[in-house]
């Protein structure tokens, strides 16, 4: 790499930096660790609930559901008591935690499937009258109950841009039987009592969500909660709940404003970088998708134009729903859309920064380590690819067999992908034996020792293996090749001396002959001092040597790497045609060399002839 080709990474580099540094504060001012906070004070008040009641975690069966909604569930929403017992007046809003305003009213919806949705062995079909079936579109139930006109016996079709549900047990669609709890907690108190007394909950409720949102002023922060109970064919109950900490409200503070000027100079980045690459399509055309780099750049560029999309999208739409939403006290605001979109403007960011930082190794290729690195690499590439074949066909050999062995009694085995996983922690020393062992006596530990065996001792120190020797041949190909790059301290250093010297902080250095080489040519005989003097009254033929010199280190160096290409099986017909004009140029200055030389043995010989002649 020439000097200039290294100013010209070094000054993109900065560049770069910039954008990083930019990019960096916008991801970063996205998130706070009073999120956290206000998530893990809303998981506490309905997990574990105070006064020792059951919490929402221990919901086993719909009794339990019933008991959770009209103790801890009422208790965490109603807010209507200071902490000395002291009774606050009603103002038709609670305060959770006296901070973080209830927003509107809170939805409760059930989804359930149809009777007879399944099918009953035919021995069983006279014990049996009843069958439903696991959840699915299909066999949703949707029918209205005609002796009630309420809402929560009337089936609400899900709206066109509502989300669906992916839980535990199945995919659940965003309609079903809902209803609102009421302003007051008595209310609230006499509408639950009155829908378990007339078996709102039915064998075919497959799912009841709660939902509810809530703002916190003082953060400017939107909590929008979720919670989750299914009850599955199988019977019983599964609980999940979901706490989201979102900034809706943007652009208040004026750090949120120096946020908006950091994303302008994001998007002018973003935009400048579109130019640059198309240029460098333009000019390379097919050459340009070989390259690893280029692939990343186009990564890079992809998600950073999907992220602006979604903020701009996410933006909009709060600003045109939000007095929509908070209009009516009295109904449920859906914040969970808005909450979708900005989250998934979040996870953009977070892909985002994650590839621009590792477009960092691109501007230190310079660096000896990196190269050796990246040489290492796509030198083992190859050899990697074949091992990874390998040791996924005996690592997902081990993951069926304990999925079929396993699945039905230990719970990090009871589906084929907890069982993938499961054996990732066992590949870093986290896993408990002592639960396949209980489950088969034989059977556990041969599964535990032959896969430590094969995949722990075997296939993972021929990865290491594989990557240690093709670092050491790396390593003993760079000792052996002469290093032509220009060290980035030099560069440096004649930077800064250039600079100081430019504002007179610096007194220019003078080139001057070193004392002993003064006293060295004067001791060269006539004939040396007369090639020297001709040297140096012939500047060019010097210029012209050394400009071959560092042709010919560039040719070299692109026959190296010719080499390392073709031993990944390839090599293109401008290297072809670039190492034949250099080999001729070899043989050509070898001829030449070869001249000289015979020209050298035959002056000595003559001068020597002319020496030993007697003197007249």
């Amino acid at each position: 790499m020439s000097e200039q080709e290294l100013k010209d990474m070094l000054r993109e580099l900065v560049i770069y930096l910039i954008f990083l540094i930019d990019l960096c504060i916008l991801a970063f001012g996205m998130v706070s660790i009073d999120m956290y906070h206000l998530n893990a004070v809303m998981s506490h008040l309905f997990m574990e609930p105070a006064e020792g009641k059951d919490g929402f975690g221990t919901i086993r069966s719909k009794a339990d559901f019933w008991k959770f909604v009209q103790g801890p569930l009422l208790d965490g929403l109603y807010w209507d008591k200071w902490y000395n017992n002291m009774t606050l007046p009603f103002q038709n809003y609670s305060h959770i935690y006296y901070e973080n305003l209830l927003l509107g009213v809170v939805q409760v919806r059930q989804v359930k499937v149809r009777n007879n949705t399944c099918s009953i062995y035919p021995y069983f079909r006279r014990f049996l009258d009843d069958c439903y079936s696991d959840y699915h579109y299909q066999a949703e139930d949707r029918s209205d109950d005609a002796l009630r006109n309420e809402s929560e016996w009337k089936y609400t079709p899900a709206d066109s841009f509502t989300l669906w549900y992916l839980g535990n047990m199945g995919l659940y669609s965003s309609g079903g039987y809902l209803f609102t709890l009421p302003k007051s907690k008595q209310e609230s108190m006499e509408k639950l009592a009155s829908l378990k007394q007339n078996n709102w909950l039915t064998r075919g409720t497959r799912a009841v969500f709660i939902d509810f949102s809530t703002y916190n002023a003082n953060l400017n922060l939107f909590c929008i909660v979720r919670l989750v109970v299914e009850f599955p064919a199988t019977g019983g109950a599964f609980t999940s709940i979901h706490i989201y900490s979102v900034k809706l409200l943007r652009y208040i503070t004026h750090y949120d404003y120096f946020l908006a000027f950091c994303e302008i100079i994001f998007c002018l980045f973003i935009i400048t970088f579109i130019i640059q690459e198309a240029v460098k399509i333009m000019k390379l055309k097919r050459e340009y998708f070989r390259s690893g780099w280029s692939w990343l750049d186009l990564m890079l560029l992809m998600v950073s134009i999907l992220a602006i999309i979604f903020n701009i999208y996410s933006t909009v739409e709060v600003s045109l729903l939000m007095e929509e939403l908070l209009s009516d006290a009295n109904v449920y605001p859906d914040f969970y859309f808005l909450t979708f979109w900005q989250v998934l403007y979040n996870n953009m960011i977070a892909v985002n920064i994650f590839f621009a930082w590792i477009k960092v190794l691109k501007y230190v290729r310079f660096n000896k380590t990196m190269e050796q690195l990246s040489s290492t690499l796509s030198r083992c590439a190859k050899d990697i690819i074949g091992f990874a074949v390998m040791f996924f066909i005996v690592f997902f050999a081990y993951a069926q067999f304990g999925y079929l062995v396993f699945g039905s009694q230990v719970e990090e085995f009871s589906t084929f992908q907890k069982c993938i996983f499961t054996q990732f922690r066992l590949v870093l020393g986290e896993f408990e034996f002592e639960n396949t062992e209980a489950v088969d006596r034989i059977l556990g530990p041969i599964y535990f020792i032959s896969f430590v065996f094969f995949v722990f001792f075997v296939l993972l120190n021929m990865f290491l293996a594989i990557i240690n020797d093709t670092y050491s041949e790396v390593k003993a190909d760079y000792d052996i090749m002469p290093s032509y790059k220009v060290p980035i301290r030099d560069l440096f250093r004649h930077s800064c001396d250039n600079a100081l010297t430019k504002l007179k902080l610096k007194k220019p250095e003078e080139d001057t002959q070193p004392a002993a080489e003064k006293l060295e040519s004067k001791e060269l005989p006539s004939t040396r001092k007369k090639h020297v003097s001709k040297r140096e009254k012939s500047p060019s033929k010097v210029s012209e040597l050394q400009e071959k010199k560092e042709r010919h280190q560039m040719i070299y160096l692109s026959a190296q790497n010719m080499a390392s290409g073709s031993a990944q099986g390839y090599v293109t017909i401008a290297d072809f045609q670039q190492l034949l004009s250099y080999t001729a140029e070899l043989g050509k200055e070898l001829n030449t060399t070869n001249a000289r030389l015979r020209r050298i043995i035959r002056n000595m010989q003559q001068q020597k002839g002319a020496a030993g002649k007697p003197t007249r």
